[in-house]
C-alpha cells in the first residue's frame, strides 16, 4: 500500500471541503511552491552570471535560502558562497528584510508576501570542470556554484530561463527543454545542481549510442578529424554500457574544453565535463589519453552516479559527506576505463598490461601506501587528497591509483573463483539491480563485499581488512598467475638518489619534496629549501643533473637558503629503492589460466 505524505493528505482534505462546499472563513486550499531561475549575463566580460529567482506559494514569514558549499563528484569544500554579491529580495516593488544567518545561507522575511523574488550576482573565474567560468568567449557553470535553494525545498521543481550574452546562439545543457526559448526544467534541485552549462558559440557533434542520441558540445580551437572522434567516442561509450548491460539514459551531453592546458572531467547524471589541451587530439598518445578520458567519466554514468555508496546522495550540500568507499566510486572508475578501451580496441592488450604494470610501480613506490590505506584516503579526501602538502608522497596514497588496484585483484580473483565464468562485471550489474534499481539506495562497505561474495561464492574478508581497510601489499604475484601472467620487478634505477625532488620557480631552484628515510630526510634537507650551489657551482642544466642521480656513496655538497639564512649540507647517494614492475605472459599457460584471462581481457 503506497503511504500518503502530509501534504497529500492535507490537499485530499481541502478537495474534500470544496465538494461539501467551503464553510464561510475557511482558508483556501495551500498551492505548490513554484521555482523559477533566470539566469543573465549581460556583461560577460566583467565575469558576471546575474540570477533572479521567483519563488511563489511560499507561506511561511521567511524562507531560507542556501549556496551548496561543494560539487558533487569533487570532495572539498570550495565555499560558492564567496562568489556571491548583491543579493536582494523583493516582493513587487517592496524591498523585503535579508539576514545573512551562515556562511552560505540568506533569511528572507516575507510575511504575508507568498510571492517574492531574489537576485543576486556571482564572480565566476575559475575555468574548471568543478567551477564556474564567463568571459567574453563563452560562460560555463556548475549549477551547485551558481543557484541558490530553498532550504526546506529541495525536492522542489524549477524551471530555469538562460538569456545568452549578446551574439551567443547556444545553450548546451542536460536539462529537459520547457516551454520557451532556452526555458528548461528540473525535476529537483539535486538535477539542477547535477546539470553542468555551456553556454555561447560552441561547436556541436552528435552520435547514437545504445539507442540514446549523444551530443559533444566542443568550446575552444582543436585541431582533429570529427567524424573519427565521434566515431570512437561511440564505440567507447558502447563498450562502457556492456559493463553493466543496462541503460539508464535517454540523452547524454559531453562538454568539452579544449584550452592551452587542461586535464581532467566531472561526471554527471546524464551528461560530463572533460577538459582537455587543445593540443591533445595531435598524437596518438594524447588521442588514447582523451579516449580514456572518456571512457572514466562516462563509466561514472552508471559507477557513483547510479551504483553508489550510501553517503553519496541525497546530498548535503552544506558540509562533507564522508564514505571509506572513494577507491570504488573512483579507483574502480578508473579501472574501468582502461579495461572499457582495451575491449574497445583503443588499446591492445599488451599496452593495457604495461599500464597495469606502471600502476603498480606508482603505488609500490609512494612511501604514502605503507601509511594510509584505500578506505583512509577516501574518507580523508576532504582534508588531504585535494590539499596535499609538501610530505603528502610519504603519508598518502591516492584512491584512484590504489582503487585502480584493488579493482584488478578483484576482478582476477572471481575469475579464477568462478573457473572463468564471471568476473567484476557481474558484481557491478547486481549492485546496479539490488540497490539502484530495487532499493533505490546506495550500498554499504558490508554490501560491497557481499556482492562481491555472492558474485565469486567465496569470501575475501581478510583481502578487505588487510588490503582494502590496511596497508598490506596487495599480492599481484598470486593472482595474475591466475590468468597465466608473471609479474617481475627490477631496480628503477642503478644509480643512487638524494631522496628528494627539486622544482624551478620564477627562477629558483626549490626543494620540492623529501622522501621519508632517504639521504635528503637523514641530512635535514627540507622542502621549500632553494638550493645556491651544487658543488660549489650555481645552479645549471648540467650541475642539476647531479641532483637526479650518480654513483651509490657519493657525496654532492649543497649550499641552501633557508628563512632568508645559507647553511651548507652533504648528501651521500644512497641506493634507490624504487622498483619498475612489468607483467609478461607464462610460457605454455594451462586452459584454466587461458579461460581466466579471456573472462579479464575479452571481448
Amino acid at each position: 500500500m503506497l503511504k500518503k505524505s502530509p501534504v497529500v493528505l492535507r490537499l485530499a482534505a481541502a478537495a474534500a471541503l470544496l465538494a461539501a462546499g467551503r464553510p464561510a472563513g475557511a482558508r483556501p486550499a495551500a498551492t505548490v511552491p513554484t521555482l523559477r531561475y533566470t539566469l543573465a549575463m549581460p556583461a560577460p566580460q566583467s565575469h558576471y552570471f546575474e540570477v533572479k529567482t521567483d519563488l511563489g506559494g511560499f507561506l511561511a514569514d521567511y524562507t531560507d535560502v542556501k549556496m551548496p558549499v561543494w560539487a558533487p563528484g569533487s570532495y572539498l569544500v570550495r565555499e560558492y558562497a564567496k562568489n556571491v554579491e548583491g543579493f536582494e529580495a523583493r516582493s513587487g516593488s517592496q524591498r523585503l528584510a535579508v539576514e545573512k544567518i551562515n556562511k552560505n545561507t540568506w533569511r528572507v522575511r516575507h510575511p504575508k508576501q507568498a510571492n517574492f523574488q531574489i537576485s543576486y550576482r556571482v564572480y565566476a573565474f575559475e575555468l574548471s570542470v568543478r567551477t564556474s567560468f564567463i568571459d567574453g568567449d563563452h560562460g560555463y557553470l556548475n549549477g551547485s556554484s551558481v543557484f541558490m535553494y530553498p532550504a526546506d525545498n529541495k525536492m522542489l521543481g524549477s524551471t530555469v530561463v538562460v538569456q545568452p550574452a549578446a551574439g551567443w546562439a547556444q545553450v548546451s545543457t542536460p536539462l529537459r527543454p520547457a516551454t520557451g526559448k532556452f526555458t528548461y526544467k528540473a525535476a529537483s534541485y539535486d538535477e539542477l545542481a547535477d546539470s553542468p552549462m555551456e553556454i555561447g558559440n560552441q561547436k556541436m557533434l552528435e552520435f547514437t549510442a545504445n539507442g540514446t542520441p549523444h551530443q559533444v558540445a566542443m568550446y575552444g580551437t582543436y585541431s582533429t578529424d570529427d567524424a573519427k572522434l565521434v566515431a570512437d567516442m561511440k564505440r567507447v561509450c558502447e563498450e562502457a554500457h556492456r559493463v553493466v548491460g543496462q541503460n539508464p539514459l535517454d540523452h547524454y551531453l559531453f562538454i568539452v574544453h579544449n584550452l592551452e592546458r587542461g586535464g581532467g572531467g566531472l561526471e554527471h547524471l546524464y551528461s560530463t565535463t572533460l577538459e582537455v589541451g587543445r593540443t591533445t587530439y595531435g598524437t596518438e598518445a594524447g588521442y588514447k589519453s582523451f579516449l580514456g578520458l572518456v571512457a572514466h567519466e562516462y563509466f561514472h554514468l552508471w559507477n557513483v552516479k547510479r551504483i553508489r555508496p550510501v553517503a553519496l546522495g541525497p546530498f548535503n550540500y552544506d558540509q562533507e559527506n564522508y564514505t571509506h568507499m572513494l577507491w570504488v566510486s573512483e579507483g574502480m572508475t578508473e579501472y574501468y576505463s582502461k579495461q572499457i578501451n582495451e575491449r574497445a580496441g583503443v588499446i591492445s592488450k599488451e599496452e593495457y598490461l604495461g599500464k597495469l604494470g606502471n600502476a603498480i610501480t606508482e603505488v609500490e613506490n609512494t612511501p604514502g601506501n605503507r601509511i594510509q590505506s584505500a578506505a583512509e584516503s577516501s574518507f580523508d579526501a576532504w582534508i588531504k587528497y585535494y590539499r596535499p602538502n609538501e610530505n603528502a608522497i610519504n603519508t598518502q596514497i591516492s584512491y584512484y591509483s590504489k582503487g585502480d588496484l584493488i579493482g584488478t585483484w578483484l576482478d582476477l580473483n572471481i575469475a579464477e573463483a568462478t573457473k572463468g565464468e564471471k568476473h567484476l562485471d557481474d558484481v557491478f550489474q547486481l549492485l546496479y539491480d539490488t540497490y539502484y534499481k530495487k532499493a533505490g539506495r546506495g550500498f554499504t562497505d558490508q554490501e560491497f563485499q557481499d556482492a562481491v561474495a555472492t558474485v565469486a561464492s567465496r569470501r575475501y574478508d581478510d583481502f578487505f581488512q588487510n588490503s582494502v581497510y590496511g596497508t598490506k601489499p596487495i599480492d599481484f604475484n598470486t593472482t595474475l598467475g591466475y590468468a597465466g601472467l608473471a609479474l617481475t620487478n627490477t631496480p628503477l634505477s642503478t644509480d643512487g638518489t638524494l631522496g628528494a625532488n627539486f622544482s624551478n620557480r620564477t627562477g629558483k631552484l626549490l626543494v620540492a619534496n623529501v622522501i621519508r628515510d632517504g639521504a635528503a630526510w637523514n641530512t635535514g634537507l627540507s622542502a621549500t629549501d632553494e638550493v645556491l650551489f651544487i658543488n660549489g657551482a650555481a645552479p645549471s642544466d648540467e650541475t642539476v643533473k647531479t641532483l637526479l642521480g650518480g654513483p651509490v656513496g657519493s657525496e654532492v655538497k649543497l649550499q641552501v637558503r633557508r628563512d632568508g639564512l645559507t647553511r651548507d649540507v652533504v648528501l651521500k647517494m644512497l641506493p634507490n629503492p624504487d622498483r619498475k614492475y612489468t607483467i609478461q605472459p607464462l610460457p605454455n599457460p594451462t586452459a584454466a589460466q587461458q579461460k581466466v584471462l579471456a573472462k579479464w581481457l575479452g571481448k
